[in-house]
């Protein structure tokens, strides 16, 4: 349930999907909102970053999978995260389930929407998180707490979405930047924190998350 707010100016909104047919109609309906101003789209995460540097924005809708190696709606958050006057972000995507949405969440999302709804709902979500709300409507709070992946640091957990996305450890190295001693690190606190043995086990907690 989105509280009502009351917008006092124009928000403006980025928008970054890799789906140029997403990205023209998300600015079609901001245009025809009074609340809202589309200010730029892109299609990855590197150049919505790079817009936002020169068309400052209140809001940001990103997907969550977006151009391969230019920047996913993770990384948006990463470096966006500890900004001051850095926009707030909603994920736009249609990838449903609550672990993805903790993951939002844990990386400083402010709302997590799923393609699939009704327009007027995914405005007023828009219209909430410029408000300062947090918009999470299919995310059980008492669930989060008593799952285990809520005890995983940030890094920790993308290594542990990594390896049930079927990455190898060099390829999780290579993608994150880091050496593949560093991925061993985290693996082996990840498998203590969840108390389990094996990536299989890993894996299967995580989807079961």
């Amino acid at each position: 349930m989105i509280s009502s707010v009351t917008i006092s100016e124009i928000v403006r909104v980025g928008i970054a999907d890799k789906n140029p047919l997403v990205r023209a109609g998300l600015k079609h309906l901001l245009s025809e909102d009074p609340r809202f101003e589309p200010v730029f789209g892109c299609a990855s995460g590197d150049e919505f970053l790079e817009a936002a540097t020169r068309l400052p924005i209140d809001v940001g809708v990103c997907g969550w999978v977006m151009m391969p190696g230019e920047g996913n709606g993770k990384y948006v958050l990463d470096q966006l995260a500890g900004h001051d006057g850095a926009p707030r972000i909603i994920i736009y995507t249609g990838e449903e389930g609550e672990a993805l949405a903790a993951q939002v969440m844990a990386h400083g999302g402010a709302a997590y929407v799923y393609k699939s709804e009704p327009m007027p709902r995914f405005l007023d979500t828009i219209a909430a998180v410029a408000a300062g709300q947090m918009v999470f409507p299919y995310l059980d709070v008492r669930r989060i707490h008593d799952n285990p992946l809520t005890g995983l640091t940030r890094r920790e957990l993308e290594v542990l979405s990594a390896l049930a996305n079927g990455r190898a450890n060099k390829q999780i190295a290579k993608e994150q930047e880091v050496s593949l001693n560093t991925v061993k690190f985290h693996i082996k606190n990840l498998y203590s924190k969840l108390s389990v043995h094996n990536r299989a086990q890993a894996v299967a907690l995580y989807l079961k998350s």
